[in-house]
This record gives C-alpha cells, sequence and structure tokens, in this order.
C-alpha cells in the first residue's frame, strides 16, 4: 500500500486496493453494514499529465474517454455502474437535493438537470451519489435508522454556511431522519497547517463559532492578517451541533495538501490536477453486512 502522510488521530483512514484501484474507506462506516463508499486517490485510472491517473472531472482538460474509464474502474471496484451513479454539480452552495433512480447516470452518461447542487440525499438502495474535491470537505451520512444516505461538500464557504446542518435537515425533511442516528464521516481534504486564509476569511469563521466551546480551536493567527483555517474542526463543530453524536463522527488524520502525489491538491498544485471523488450508496437488505 502507498505510504501517506497521516495525522495524530485515534481512528486511521482506511487504505485499500482493489483490482489495481487505491481507495481511503472509513471504519465507522463501514461498520453500519448498510453502505458501499470510498474517496479515490490519485492511483488506478488511465489518465496521464496533470491528471495521473484516477481523474474525476470532465471539465479541465482530460480526455473524456480516460475519465469514462476511470468511472468504470470506480464502479466496478464498488460492486456497481456507473448508470447508478448521480453527481452532484457543485458551485459552493449549502444547496441539497433529494435524488431517486430517474437522475441515476446524471453527470456522467447523461447531463445534469440541475444546478448549483453541493450534497445529494437518497433513500433509495443502489443508487451511488458522487461529490469532487481537491482540498475541500466531503461530508458522509448515514442515517441507521430510517436507512437514508446524504454525501456533501463543504468548502469554507460550505462550512462557515454549515452544509453538514443543511444536509442532516434535509433528511430530516425527506426521510423523518433524527440526527442522534447519524453516523458521519469529514473526508480527506486541505489540513490547518496548510490552509493558509487572509483575515475577511478569518472573519466570518469568527463570527459564526464564537459561541462554540470548540471555536477557538478552528484559526490559527499567524500575524500579519494571515491565518490558518481548521476546516476539520469547524465541520465536527457543525455536526455536533447539529446533534450528531460526537461518537458518531469520525474525521479524517490525511490532508490532500500533504499528499500531492496520492490525492489532487488544488493549492499544492497550484490549480494545475484532477479531481478526487466521494461516492456513497445504499446497499439493498439482501447485501448488508
Amino acid at each position: 500500500m502507498t505510504e501517506v502522510r497521516r495525522k495524530p488521530n485515534p481512528v486511521q483512514v482506511k487504505q485499500n486496493r482493489k483490482d489495481g484501484v487505491e481507495y481511503l474507506t472509513f471504519p465507522l462506516l463501514e461498520a453500519t453494514g448498510l453502505v458501499r463508499h470510498l474517496f479515490s486517490t490519485r492511483l488506478g485510472g488511465v489518465s496521464e499529465g496533470i491528471f495521473s491517473s484516477m481523474n474525476l472531472s470532465y471539465s479541465r482538460g482530460d480526455k473524456k474517454e480516460a475519465v469514462d474509464e476511470n468511472y468504470r474502474r470506480i464502479a466496478k471496484v464498488l460492486g456497481g455502474e456507473v448508470s447508478d451513479m448521480v453527481c452532484s454539480d457543485q458551485t459552493h452552495t449549502t444547496n441539497v437535493r433529494m435524488v431517486n433512480r430517474k437522475d441515476c447516470g446524471k453527470g456522467i452518461i447523461i447531463p445534469k438537470d440541475y444546478t448549483d447542487v453541493d450534497g445529494l440525499i437518497t433513500n433509495v438502495p443502489g443508487i451511488i451519489l458522487a461529490t469532487f474535491y481537491a482540498d475541500c470537505v466531503p461530508l458522509f451520512f448515514i442515517d441507521t435508522k430510517e436507512r437514508a444516505i446524504g454525501l456533501s461538500h463543504s468548502g469554507w464557504r460550505g462550512t462557515v454556511g454549515r452544509m453538514g446542518q443543511h444536509t442532516i435537515e434535509a433528511m430530516t425533511k425527506e426521510f423523518g431522519t433524527r440526527a442522534e442516528n447519524v453516523v458521519a464521516a469529514i473526508g480527506p481534504s486541505i489540513c490547518q497547517e496548510c490552509y493558509e486564509v487572509s483575515s475577511d476569511v478569518a472573519e466570518v469563521f469568527y463570527q459564526e463559532f464564537s459561541g462554540s466551546e470548540q471555536g477557538k480551536e478552528i484559526l490559527y493567527d499567524k500575524g500579519n492578517g494571515k491565518y490558518q483555517l481548521n476546516l476539520w474542526k469547524a465541520n465536527q463543530i457543525v455536526l455536533q451541533e447539529a446533534g450528531v453524536r460526537p461518537e458518531n463522527i469520525q474525521v479524517t488524520d490525511i490532508c490532500t495538501c500533504c499528499n500531492p502525489q496520492y490525492l489532487f491538491s488544488h493549492r499544492a498544485s497550484q490549480g494545475r490536477r484532477g479531481n478526487l471523488g466521494a461516492f456513497l450508496g445504499l446497499l439493498p437488505e439482501k447485501q448488508e453486512t
């Protein structure tokens, strides 16, 4: 297995390899027995150059046939088909869309008929939700009682806008989800040591999280109007304040920017990169483990 730099963390994100594809999973999500999921790495695809090799973006200049093959390989690892996948349309919003079988294939084999969607939810087994990353934070949700799932993209705008809370609220509205029954994971993304922001970004986080007991852990003041922002901790606070039990939240120990040969990072590559993908699907009852 490829050696990666990790942060101190009680539970490690699990590295896996299947059919030449290397990917990451969360033990807490696996333990539910309700879902198939993964977070992709750069390894195991067919893309070349700056997209090498498991690029999952059609919009950054890669060859379509290469991206098509990359999706096919991811689907095979998940035990599904590309036609089972539904893609987000990320524009750093907190908009969440409920999807069903008629949405399958959108964003890959058929065009999306929606825009400005950074979160996806469903309670339909067999659908594989897909969202995309190169430093921003993937958020995975499993409602273990109502058998529903959510997958959301949370950059700094989504985080300060409490995307995690919005996703749980959407699941509550559609499926009757109660936050105490949610198991969640905060996926591989940029760590605090790598993520420098300016004072205008820091100010909105200070305002949003000033009342939080753990809020002081979110920002480190470097001086000269520069701050180090902890998106992992901010999203953890959002989930806990939304009612998710602390023991039901697993936080990544792998940073995208610390591992630019293993994971695509916008900051590390100065924008010359492909996209990683987060995938989450509810298993049919007969397949539960």
